[in-house]
């Protein structure tokens, strides 16, 4: 399993406020961009599975709302998740 309750326990503690914040949207959106890494390498493995590349589609328009939303909110946070994630956007 790739994805494991510790994985995500240091996922939330790195971006989130506590290890036990999983609803702030630095912690939702580092969390989805750790799950749309792993689903892309699954893809590139096995391309013809379609319902994989559809979940990574919807993931990826999840994550694209949170990233509006704190934008819109806060962009002092929104360019510092941006910043520590990576995202070219």
């Amino acid at each position: 399993m790739y994805l494991n309750p510790e994985k995500k326990q240091e996922i939330f503690g790195q971006y989130g406020k506590s290890n036990t914040d999983t609803g702030s949207p630095e912690a939702q959106i580092a969390l989805f961009s750790y799950r749309i890494s792993h689903l892309t390498e699954h893809l590139k493995k096995n391309r013809k599975d379609y319902s994989t590349a559809r979940a990574l589609t919807k993931l990826v328009g999840k994550r694209r709302a949170l990233l509006d939303y704190l934008k819109d909110r806060d962009i002092a946070r929104y360019r510092a998740i941006v910043k520590a994630l990576g995202l070219r956007k």
